[in-house]
């Protein structure tokens, strides 16, 4: 689990050195790219076979789109606006929208504490915004485009479930990817046109690279070995720990400031996710017997 909050939370400090140089769909294209191209011979040496008809990609195109090309855009995008450390705590409410996605479609029930949790993720998200009349449009902004890649991801989760269930992990990751890819290279064609833009730095450069392949494709890896070999509920004990790894580098590399507002908002949406894991209740009610 540290080892993938690692990977996860430099995906956001990788991501936020190349946005202030190259447009966030570009960096998304080469992201999900470069991506692809690493876990392609992992993909082969277990053996997989990519689809062969239209309706046999539908699925990871599907994917792609909910769980690759809109959250990263959104957050890319955000990131323009807001620090790398809060683009991060936002992302941590993704637990939050798939509890309410997978309610609002009948998958799971909205217990009450699940609620709690959603509330206190919510209320998280106002701390972090605060009070401060300095911060203007733009960091409202960057929040809500932040919370729409989270929202993003927890369709996703529903998407997986109904279209995805029994596919291997591997499989799942690669084609989801490739049809990332396919759909980023129109987008980008049409709107960014990065063949006119100029060539980036040498660090922005490195960071895409880290980012697709240290933060995406070794991510993916460890996320489902961790899946597998302890279940859903703790592999999403992960989201708690990816803002810490991303406001660490932020500071100390780029110079961000946390904020004291940060650290209370990441702690109301820590315990929101807390309520929503229900380990805690479990114990709390395990020691009162």
């Amino acid at each position: 689990l540290i080892v993938l909050s690692v990977l996860w939370g430099g995906a956001f400090f990788f991501a936020g050195v190349a946005v202030r140089e190259l447009p966030p769909l570009t960096v998304v294209l080469a992201r999900v790219a470069l991506a692809a191209v690493t876990l392609l011979p992992v993909f082969l040496y277990f053996g997989h076979a990519l689809p062969r008809t239209l309706h046999g990609w539908l699925p990871f195109f599907g994917m792609g789109l909910l769980n690759n090309v809109l959250p990263f855009g959104f957050i890319f995008a955000g990131q323009t606006f807001i620090t790398v450390g809060l683009s991060s705590i936002i992302n941590a409410m993704t637990p939050l929208f798939t509890v309410l996605v997978m309610a609002a479609f009948r998958e799971e029930r909205l217990t009450w504490n699940r609620l709690i949790g959603v509330i206190l993720g919510l209320v998280g998200v106002a701390i972090l915004r605060g009070i401060d009349t300095t911060a203007g449009l733009g960091q409202t902004i960057g929040i809500l485009l932040c919370m729409a890649g989270a929202l993003s991801y927890g369709f996703a989760g529903l998407w997986g479930r109904r279209n995805l269930a029994g596919v291997p992990p591997t499989k799942s990751a690669t084609c989801q990817l490739i049809a990332s890819t396919t759909i980023m290279l129109v987008v980008v064609t049409i709107i960014d046109q990065p063949w006119t833009l100029p060539l980036p730095s040498q660090a922005a450069i490195g960071s895409i690279i880290a980012l697709a392949v240290f933060g995406t494709a070794l991510a993916y890896i460890v996320f489902f070995e961790i899946l597998v070999r302890a279940g859903a509920s703790n592999v999403m004990l992960v989201t708690l720990l990816i803002p810490v790894t991303a406001l660490v580098l932020g500071n100390v590399f780029l110079g961000e400031v946390i904020r004291l507002n940060e650290i209370a908002g990441a702690l109301t949406i820590g315990i929101g996710l807390a309520f929503i894991d229900g380990r805690l209740l479990r114990l709390g009610r395990t020691k009162l017997n």
